[in-house]
């Protein structure tokens, strides 16, 4: 893993902006690219010089719109996969990804009530974001609604890290390490407060399906 991503990395340092899109595409077909670092990393490079202005605009920010653009299009990939090719896909490709064909019925259920929201939220989540896609597509999310949540979550997180990489590029070796080892933290974190806010709103519908039926 740590490995790979540091290979991911040297694409971008060499590459550059090119490097970071194809980077970032990989990231949001499944290929675990951690791309919360990739886009601190872009940051930092550009604070650095490495990623130089484009078109007058500073390097974080056009580093930003290009991993934006690549978000959209990795992510829309992946949606179009479980969108199209649906069941038929669970059947013949579920087994290598995990994925059960009795779990169909229920993620189409899941993204019918609570869709927009977790294909937004879930733009913030280490590994889940990389796969979040997937099955919004494959819950026949309308793409109206998957695209504008993606893209509003996409650009809180790509401007926003990328921002703050480029304000500490001087120290970037320090971030990158800081960022590896509170890694597994800051997943765990994260899971908690998705779990315990889905179970609040679990909780408040269980009360409002109780008053209604006294």
């Amino acid at each position: 893993m740590e490995h790979l991503t540091q290979t991911l990395h040297g694409i971008i340092l060499h590459y550059g902006y090119a490097g970071l899109f194809l980077v970032v595409v990989l990231g949001n077909l499944g290929v675990p690219a951690a791309l919360e670092v990739v886009l601190t990393t872009a940051g930092g490079l550009a604070g650095q010089g490495h990623l130089p202005p484009v078109a007058g605009l500073p390097g974080w920010v056009f580093a930003a719109l290009v991993a934006l653009v690549a978000e959209m299009i990795g992510a829309s990939i992946l949606y179009a996969i479980g969108y199209y090719g649906g069941l038929p896909f669970v059947h013949r490709y579920g087994r290598y990804i995990r994925f059960k064909e009795h779990e169909y019925d229920r993620v189409h259920s899941y993204f019918a009530k609570y869709g927009s929201s977790t294909v937004f939220w879930c733009r913030f989540i280490p590994f889940v974001r990389g796969l979040s896609s997937l099955p919004a597509g494959l819950s026949r999310m309308p793409k109206r609604y998957f695209l504008t949540y993606t893209a509003l979550g996409s650009a809180v997180f790509c401007f926003g890290l990328a921002f703050l990489g480029n304000e500490a590029g001087r120290n970037l070796d320090s971030i990158l390490t800081v960022l590896h080892k509170a890694a597994v933290l800051i997943v765990l974190v994260l899971l908690v407060l998705v779990i315990a806010v889905l179970l609040f709103v679990r909780a408040r519908r269980k009360k409002a399906a109780t008053d209604l039926a006294a």
